[in-house]
């Protein structure tokens, strides 16, 4: 069973629900489209990702077809917990950062736990609002989503090493870091984004 609890969706579970997004948000299924893509695409990433944004194939969606055409990633068939292990595989005194980070999702709001290769989003209904990631060997920087955050010299520009869903970062040491005042500034993110 996994450590990260139920709200964590393994690569298996996104692709069932990209698959779902494609199909509501083109009207048609995943093997119309990979028919379409195998007769008419382009041979090469670039070529596709433009071709299928002219079909108005964007996102998660698009992704799900790149995917399909060339091939899934390694991580994709690794487990939450395996993807999650393997960030912090050489920096492990940084775990406890991330898993206190989980700890107090349930006094934040309701929120789906996707895990990726180097990161991990964190998700309300509507859309990310935060993502968790072991920054460097001495730090885990939790990034929000957040364009009304305050003057803080805890809060910094989150700068592409997080993505581009989030727009700051606080760098978080030790588990002790996650204090009242993140806490309350990762509720503010999770209502603005839900």
């Amino acid at each position: 069973m996994s450590t990260l609890g139920p709200q964590a969706k393994s690569w298996q579970e996104m692709r069932e629900w990209q698959i779902g997004l494609l199909r509501r948000s083109t009207g048609r299924s995943l093997e119309d489209w990979n028919a379409q893509v195998r007769d008419e695409g382009p041979g090469d990433e670039a070529g596709l990702r433009a071709w299928l944004a002219e079909r108005g194939v964007t996102g998660y969606s698009q992704m799900l077809l790149v995917h399909e055409r060339f091939g899934y990633p390694d991580f994709f068939t690794k487990s939450s917990d395996e993807l999650v292990d393997a960030q912090y595989a050489d920096r492990r005194h940084l775990r406890p950062v991330f898993d206190a980070v989980i700890a107090v999702l349930p006094e934040v709001g309701e929120t789906e736990i996707q895990v990726r290769k180097t990161y991990v989003s964190l998700v309300t209904p509507r859309r990310t609002f935060a993502v968790v990631a072991p920054s460097t060997r001495t730090r885990v920087d939790l990034g929000l989503r957040w364009d009304d955050a305050p003057e803080s010299p805890r809060i910094s520009r989150a700068g592409s090493r997080l993505g581009g869903q989030v727009t700051v970062k606080i760098g978080l040491e030790g588990p002790g870091d996650l204090d009242d005042e993140v806490l309350g500034w990762m509720r503010t993110a999770h209502a603005a984004n839900s």
